[in-house]
């Protein structure tokens, strides 16, 4: 394995990705689960004050998704890093178009998941 100072920065600049990766998936984890517990005390709390909820499930449903894919970005961040490193091992490296536009397009559709579920939860609370 060669490693030159340039090919050391790749493998390096590689490593930060990768782990960047895996903050971002965590961070979606933990919000999925804010999301879908969220929706659970709100439950309570109204069974509480004696009101009935009209929440039908959809923070839990929202929730679990949300975890879904942080744990799906997981396992992606470890595939990317290493067809990434073999790559800079080979002096082929090719970006990850594909996997930008994925990821990408799951975010915004979760994106606009959440945004239906605060406007359908605001009017019936």
């Amino acid at each position: 394995m060669d490693l030159t100072p340039n090919r050391a920065a790749d493998h390096l600049s590689n490593e930060r990705t990768f782990l960047a990766w895996i903050r971002t998936s965590i961070s979606v984890i933990v919000f999925g689960f804010v999301v879908a517990r969220f929706g659970i005390t709100l439950r309570e709390f109204l069974r509480f004050e004696n009101l009935e909820p009209h929440e039908n499930g959809i923070s839990l449903a929202l929730g679990v998704s949300f975890m879904v894919v942080g744990i799906l970005m997981a396992i992606l961040a470890i595939w990317r890093y290493q067809s990434t490193r073999i790559q800079i091992e080979q002096a082929n490296f090719r970006p990850a178009k594909t996997t930008i536009y994925v990821v990408g397009t799951i975010t915004a559709v979760l994106g606009i998941m959440l945004v239906y579920y605060l406007l359908a939860t605001s009017r019936t609370l």
